[in-house]
């Protein structure tokens, strides 16, 4: 637990500091004497400390000697030793021999508890009222300590609070027969209890509050069991009163009768006690401003609820649950929760349940989108628990409200809605084992396709791993639905593939998808358990496959996705018998016939990577395999340079360009993945490349690919010329002249009018140059030794403005807002590449004025990548970067239009005050680089008066300068402009400079000084005397106190003094991007009838559940950058 802060420790912005006003009354019904007490607003009445005769100690006890007494209580809970019981009947055995000395020891000891060094002596017991003896305590309490031992660092708080929980209950279990109802031993505790419990003090609050809620759920359990012998010595009575006379037993009549008396006395004396702890302590604590002590209330009124449900489990209890469920607190909140689950598991606690779940329903189920994901979690199982165990259970309505969740990316909350799904479509399942399979897998089908998270079946399999496993292993089930006819409807097959590869996948690897990722080692259970898997995996769909790779040959993303099944096989069953080599030959043609039937990129790519790692040197079938792919790219070349000729001799028809296309489509799939240098392909590639650019007739469906396959071989060129331990120049040269031909080539598509060739060349250029690319400063590897002249560079530069920061023109229907993603996430691709150039120092730094000049305009798009790319350019020079900022100021200040200068000169202002806040808030780490932006600033609008206007932009980054650059700036300016002095934008510049006058939107306001421990102390008894009581209100306009009879009154808790409102974001236009990529849930605090509870952190005020991305990983920086 984290260290209280000093200034919290004597707050005086408790919403109940004082029971001034309060209705508390504790009194305890015996005829002996009758004991009250009140708040603090009013003094403690003076408690009853005669003894009775003979039980005074004769010898005076001193401070230190009481301090021990006290130590060895302290002692054994904070030592968290078993030999509580012991210590406990020590202290009874004491207590017993004199009453007076045990209660100070007692009393001292729940002042150690709380980090007090102070001591009450017993001149202080026997003279001072409580509220004086803690008054004093307070003074000798120790300001300048941070905690006490409920908050003490490390696992000691939580042995401490164990300890002491578990003391205060084997005390009550000790005094249940006798001191419990002695009238002075518990009646001095709870009265001292409850004066701590209102203190200033945090430290005592929190400890006195723990101690009084523990000893209240001790004597809640005590009391239940009194009330059960009570009810049966009654029977037993009554039973005996019933016989005939001769059977009467008058002794034993009377006997019963007796301890009948008796056992109502205790239960009289019983529920005094209960009526003032709650009363004095709970009422007035459960809503204080420190969230643990709120907590410690909800946990202990579970407690009280399950243990004594006759007296404590009705609506006038209840409503303090439900009022916390409104709680800025998730540790509250998940009290509150665990509570009601405890409550709801019981079904004889159902009946009286029934108005609260009425009442509060709908704010539990908002609360399975609460910010605090365990909190989310817990709020799941208890619906589920709702829906089990109550007749009325939950809504359709109710229930597709939590149905989404099983694809977020927390997957304890993940797990938990999986959990309520298939309970939900287990309800709705026949009861025969052979069928169970088969439906449940049609219905979790039906449910994906109906979702709208169609590319997120990993999620979906993770969520339900641990509670459907059997089923989701079911591989028999699957395939035999997958492979007869009319087993899964044509809508569905696509689903149930999807679900089963990704099933496969997470039994293989033993792991939940990326975002949900535990790094943790498989304990060695765990890797049998894996190694178990994948074998069983292996042996069925090793024979099975190829059928379904046959029965859904023509149907690519079927296809593609049955592909992923061979990466989980342990490949070296095929190897161990004959059958198995039948399988591989089979799987082999299947593959190769695939490959030359689909065109599609995503089939060839599976195709090959399977291929791939199926030749691979460590089988003994390896040979057989590269034989297999030998033959098929001997035939696809062949193909291709076939065609190829005769294309370039102008003489081919469609078909001969189809076929070119599609042979061209699977030798670039194959250069992704194995060196084909051997071939010659870039020299095919080029002439086709060279003749498409001259005529620009050539499709695009043999230019994309003959560029992929030019560029894979200039790769595979350099690793072999980087393999040797000595650069073969000969080769160098030969790769870099290849590289400068594919470079004008490209450069010269970047113009073409087909986007998929010009996106494509764009990218080529990116990836070649920043593998080939010679480094602006320093020394690179031996193949950075191509230099980009500068009309590539200046050509580069302009797609990024014609084409990367341009709106399109699609219209908003369904459809074309998918196309707007897929662009989207190509532009960021292109956008990410070239800002890769730019911070591996193959282009130099001044090329990104180009990207932040759009920095303000596509904020929602870009931000993050330009964002990204100005933080690692600080990297590399913080003064050239600080310079590329002004320059590109400077740049779009000279490009003004006079027609529009106005808005033009605001648009430029605000991209100022944007950059200007990407600079460090660190103001020493700055200087320098500020320093330089302005001083070229400056230079550049003495250039002419009509260049004296971007002094106005440039007065944007004033405020973060220091006052020594201000001075030499402001000298730097009269020296410069000393022409102009009397120009206006020259003195709105110098006045920026010498008073800083200038705001910009994110500038710090200024802090107050913090309060001190003795300011806080001085304000207090103004604000006991001035500030009401919170209290609940029915509806805005009456009040009632907390106390009132009214069941669930409806309302919210008034905040003290009304100074503070709930801060709410305002809504922001959502991108393209976080349209799909997160789902934001924020709850609504507008409710009236929601209670909220002030001094609680503004950072749980919101709710949100991050759903996975529907992008794949190229959207993410570190993909990007990386």
């Amino acid at each position: 637990m984290e260290h209280t802060d000093a200034s919290e420790l004597y707050s005086s912005e408790d919403e109940s500091v004082s029971l001034s006003g309060s209705d508390f009354e504790f009194q305890l019904k015996t005829s002996k004497r009758k004991l009250t007490t009140t708040g603090q607003g009013t003094s403690f009445s003076k408690r009853v400390h005669q003894s009775v005769s003979g039980s005074r100690c004769s010898e005076p006890q001193t401070p230190e000697n009481r301090r021990t007494a006290a130590g060895h209580l302290y002692e054994a809970v904070s030592s968290g030793r078993s030999a509580l019981p012991t210590v406990v009947d020590d202290w009874l055995d004491e207590y017993r021999r004199d009453r007076e000395a045990g209660l100070l020891e007692l009393i001292n000891f729940v002042v150690q508890c709380s980090g007090c060094k102070g001591v009450v002596s017993r001149e202080m017991f026997n003279s001072l009222q409580n509220a004086d003896i803690i008054s004093q305590l307070t003074n000798e309490f120790n300001e300048d300590s941070v905690s006490y031992p409920l908050v003490s660092a490390g696992s000691q708080s939580r042995i401490f609070r164990e300890s002491l929980c578990e003391f205060v209950s084997l005390l009550i279990r000790g005094c249940r027969n006798s001191l419990l109802y002695d009238d002075f031993l518990f009646a001095s505790l709870i009265a001292l209890l409850t004066g701590l419990a209102d203190s200033q003090v945090r430290a005592f609050r929190h400890t006195s509050t723990l101690i009084a809620m523990r000893l209240m759920s001790s004597i809640v359990t005590v009391a239940a069991e009194v009330n059960a012998q009570a009810l049966m010595t009654r029977r037993r009575c009554d039973l005996e009163k019933n016989k005939r006379a001769e059977h009467r037993a008058i002794e034993r009549v009377e006997e019963l009768e007796n301890t009948y008396r008796q056992l109502l006395e205790h239960q009289e004396d019983l529920r005094s006690l209960m009526n003032g702890v709650f009363k004095g302590v709970f009422v007035h604590r459960y809503r204080d401003r420190v969230p643990e002590i709120r907590a410690v209330c909800m946990e202990e009124m579970g407690v009280w609820l399950r243990e004594n449900p006759a007296c404590f489990l009705n609506d006038e209890h209840l409503k303090y649950v439900g009022w916390m469920l409104h709680d800025k607190q998730a540790a509250v909140r998940l009290q509150c929760v665990l509570t009601m689950q405890k409550l709801y598991e019981e079904k004889d606690f159902i009946g009286r349940l029934e108005l609260f779940t009425n009442r509060f329903k709908q704010r539990i189920l908002s609360m399975i989108l609460d910010k605090d994901s365990d909190v989310a979690v817990e709020t799941v199982k208890l619906l589920l628990i709702i829906q089990q165990k109550t007749d009325d259970g939950l809504t359709e309505e109710e229930c597709a409200g939590v149905f989404p969740l099983v694809f977020a990316t927390h997957r304890g909350l993940a797990c938990a809605a999986g959990h309520f799904l298939y309970h939900m479509l287990c309800s709705v399942l026949d009861g025969e084992s052979d069928k169970r399979s088969v439906s449940f897998l049609s219905l979790l089908t039906r449910f994906f396709i109906e979702s709208k998270y169609h590319e997120h079946a990993a999620y979906l399999v993770d969520s339900l791993w641990d509670v459907a496993g059997a089923e989701l292993k079911d591989w028999e089930v699957m395939t035999s639905l997958l492979l007869q006819e009319g087993g899964v409807e044509e809508g569905l097959e696509s689903a149930l593939i999807d679900i089963m590869m990704c099933a496969v996948r997470q039994a293989a690897e033993a792991t939940p998808p990326t975002t949900r990722s535990q790094k943790k080692n498989l304990t060695m259970k765990e890797k049998r358990l894996q190694a178990q898997e994948r074998r069983r995996i292996t042996n069925h769909f090793i024979p099975v496959l190829p059928q379904l790779l046959a029965k859904f040959s023509a149907d690519a993303v079927k296809l593609s996705c049955l592909l992923k099944a061979p990466l989980y096989f342990q490949l070296e069953v095929f190897s161990t018998s004959g059958r198995m080599e039948k399988c591989l030959d089979l799987l082999l043609s299947q593959l190769c016939d695939i490959v030359l039937k689909h065109t599609e990129e995503c089939v060839l790519e599976a195709c090959v990577r399977v291929l791939c790692m199926l030749c691979c040197d460590s089988y003994t079938f390896s040979g057989r395999v590269e034989r297999a792919i030998s033959q098929l790219l001997d035939s696809t070349v062949e193909k291709f340079t076939t065609n190829l000729t005769e294309i370039l001799q102008d003489s081919a028809d469609e078909d001969d360009l189809y076929r070119a296309a599609s042979s061209l489509n699977i030798l670039a799939v194959f250069s992704s993945a194995r060196d084909m240098t051997g071939r010659n392909l870039f020299e095919f590639c080029f002439q086709l490349l060279k003749m498409g650019v001259e005529s620009r007739e050539i499709d695009q469906k043999l230019m994309v690919p003959a560029l992929k396959c030019a560029v894979f071989h200039l790769f595979w060129e350099g690793k072999k010329i980087t393999q040797h331990t000595q650069t073969n120049r000969a080769d160098l040269k030969r790769l870099m002249k290849f590289l400068h031909s594919l470079c004008v080539v490209c450069q010269s598509c970047l113009s073409v009018p087909q986007s998929h060739i010009r996106n494509q060349a764009f990218v080529c250029l990116c990836d070649v140059l920043l593998v080939f690319g010679r480094l602006c400063e320093g020394d690179g590897s031996p193949l950075q030794c191509f230099s980009p002249d500068e009309s590539l560079k200046a050509e580069m530069a302009s797609f990024l403005i014609d084409y990367v920061f341009a709106d399109d023109d699609l219209s908003g229907e369904e459809e074309c807002e998918e196309m707007k993603m897929a662009a989207l996430l190509q532009k960021r691709g292109q956008l990410a590449g070239y800002c890769k150039l730019i911070i591996y120092g193959v282009l130099e730094l001044t090329a990104a004025t180009d990207i932040l000049k759009y920095y303000n305009k596509f904020y929602r798009d870009y931000g993050d990548i330009i964002k990204e790319t100005l933080s690692k350019s600080k990297i590399i020079s913080s003064v050239g970067s600080a310079k590329t900022v002004c320059l590109c100021l400077q740049q779009l200040f000279s490009g003004l239009n006079q027609d529009c200068r106005d808005e033009e000169m605001t648009e430029i202002r605000l991209l100022a005050k944007k950059l200007a806040m990407n600079f460090s808030i660190n103001l020493r780490l700055i200087r320098k680089p500020l320093l330089a932006l302005h001083q070229d600033g400056i230079r550049f609008a003495s250039q002419g008066l009509q260049n004296l206007t971007f002094l106005e932009i440039l007065s944007e980054f004033s405020f973060k300068l220091l006052p020594p650059e201000r001075k030499q700036l402001l000298a730097f300016v009269q020296h410069v402009c000393a022409g102009v002095r009397d120009s206006e934008f020259v003195r709105m510049y110098e006045r920026s400079l010498t008073s800083g006058s200038r705001k910009t939107p994110a500038e710090p306001a200024t802090a107050s000084s913090p309060e001190t421990h003795q300011t806080k102390r001085r304000r207090t008894d103004g604000l006991i005397s001035r500030v009401e009581t919170p209290v609940f209100t029915a509806v805005t306009s009456h009040t009632h106190h907390h106390d009132t009879d009214d069941d669930f009154t409806e309302g919210s808790v008034l905040r003290k003094g009304d100074t503070r409102s709930r801060r709410q974001s305002s809504p922001s236009a959502q991108s393209i991007q976080s349209h799909l990529s997160t789902l934001s849930l924020i709850e609504d605090g507008s409710d009236e009838e929601d209670p909220v509870i002030e001094d609680y952190d503004d950072e749980d005020s919101e709710t949100g559940i991050t759903l996975p991305s529907t992008r794949d990983s190229g959207s993410f920086l570190e993909d990007l950058f990386e």
